[in-house]
């Protein structure tokens, strides 16, 4: 109210003098000062996505391998994901996001040169956020990816060839992608793609990515013949339970403002979420098993893979559906398309977040429409032509992380080779490479 009358009498005095009206235009178009509220929030969603990491994806990963490579397992996810941050603010930063740049990537702000304490960056609306919270944002959103392909190639890669693959295969796989999708000017933004917080970026790019390392990096010593359980289910429950709570800064932070839509966001990963896991322990007792713990973990991730394009872009039932569906696709993946193929994708990266998150991207736009209680306009929303360019999208970045992994791959190959010596995968890359053991 207040703000209705302080506009109203500022309007009329400027319409008095023109001096005023002079005054009036200039404060109009004084700089934008980031909401204090929008910018808490979105500093505590860049915590909750670090939360993800480290112990999220770190413990959800280790607890998945054998007790002789948890802490190798660890330290890669840990390693990649700092790495990562450090290459951010040299030069990923400003090849996602300028600010100069084409459809395909972008340049102009090396080392964060242009970023001060007063400039901000653009939310959806006429609000604005420090520039440095939605670097740090983002930041952890290029850590995350970098470590979740990692999940492809544990027990056999080295950790030199973890560290050089992922300085590489951010720089000309996962930065171009991201400015594609999220910069304005990026060849998938302006053809009109929904991706709200990383379906295509995120779980598409690592999911693809992670299974061109693991078919060049060959199977694990005894796979599948020798038995190669989780060591400590209790340990995945715990990193899938940290996945969860650090999914709603992933996904509801990706509105930008603590607004309604960040609301929708939240409200969406956690139906999509709860469907998902349920859907999965529901196809292993149809295929004639007993529902899992596993399961219960692996539909987890499938519901939050499959929402995160859709966070924001479909309404609560339309999530619900998009995360059974999702689980159930994906459980295919991993129980019979992957025994068939006979890859060795040592965590499901590709069977969860490459399979559930091509579910995801593509549903976006059917649950978009608002004919399905989606947010998309009534009067305008064309249901075939927005599936079109969510295919396309797809396309786009499957290709793309293919050619760039391989090239990745192959330079990382030459430069230190990929896999350890027989002899340390068998004792363990946890002595092999890192000299400790993960229990004494």
């Amino acid at each position: 109210m207040f703000r209705t009358l302080s506009r109203s009498v500022a309007t009329g005095i400027a319409l008095l003098t023109p001096a005023a009206a002079f005054a009036q235009e200039a404060a109009e178009a004084a700089a934008a000062v980031p909401n204090p509220g929008n910018n808490a929030w979105m500093m505590t969603a860049t915590i909750l996505v670090l939360l993800m990491i480290l112990p999220g994806l770190a413990l959800f990963y280790g607890g998945l391998t054998r007790s002789k490579n948890m802490l190798s397992t660890i330290t890669q996810v840990g390693g990649a994901a700092c790495l990562a941050m450090l290459i951010w603010v040299m030069w990923g930063y400003s090849t996602a996001f300028g600010p100069e740049g084409n459809a395909f990537f972008s340049w102009g702000n090396l080392f964060l040169s242009q970023v001060t304490t007063d400039s901000t960056a653009a939310t959806f609306s006429d609000e604005v956020i420090s520039e440095y919270v939605f670097v740090s944002f983002q930041m952890t959103f290029a850590a995350i990816t970098a470590a979740l392909v990692l999940g492809a190639t544990v027990e056999r890669l080295k950790f030199s060839a973890a560290m050089l693959f992922t300085a590489i295969w951010l720089t000309i796989v996962y930065f171009p992608i991201a400015h594609m999708a999220w910069a304005g000017g990026g060849l998938l933004f302006e053809m009109g793609a929904l991706d709200f917080a990383g379906g295509t970026v995120v779980h598409i790019n690592a999911g693809v990515s992670a299974l061109v390392l693991a078919m060049f990096l060959g199977k694990r010593k005894g796979y599948p013949g020798e038995p190669m359980p989780p060591h400590s289910l209790t340990l995945t429950l715990v990193g899938a339970g940290l996945l969860w709570v650090g999914w709603f800064g992933f996904n509801a932070g990706s509105e930008l403002e603590a607004d309604g839509t960040a609301g929708l966001a939240m409200i969406n990963t956690f139906v999509a979420t709860a469907a998902g896991a349920l859907a999965w322990m529901l196809m292993e007792r149809f295929a004639g098993h007993k529902g899992s713990a596993l399961g219960f973990a692996s539909g987890i991730i499938a519901g939050l893979v499959a929402v995160t394009p859709a966070a924001g872009n479909s309404g609560p039932f339309g999530a619900l559906v998009l995360g059974i569906v999702a689980s159930v696709i994906a459980y295919f993946a991993v129980a019979k398309l992957k025994p068939k193929l006979g890859y060795d994708d040592a965590l499901d990266v590709f069977g969860i977040h490459g399979i559930a998150g091509i579910v995801g991207a593509i549903g976006t736009g059917i649950v978009y429409s608002p004919a399905l209680g989606g947010p998309g306009d009534a009067a305008e929303y064309a249901m075939g032509a927005q599936v079109t360019t969510q295919i396309v999208a797809v396309v786009v970045a499957i290709v793309w992380a293919t050619v760039g992994t391989v090239i990745a791959t192959l330079i990382t190959k030459v430069i230190t080779g990929l896999r350890v010596t027989p002899e340390v995968e068998s004792d363990g890359l946890d002595i092999g490479e890192h000299g400790e053991r993960a229990y004494n």
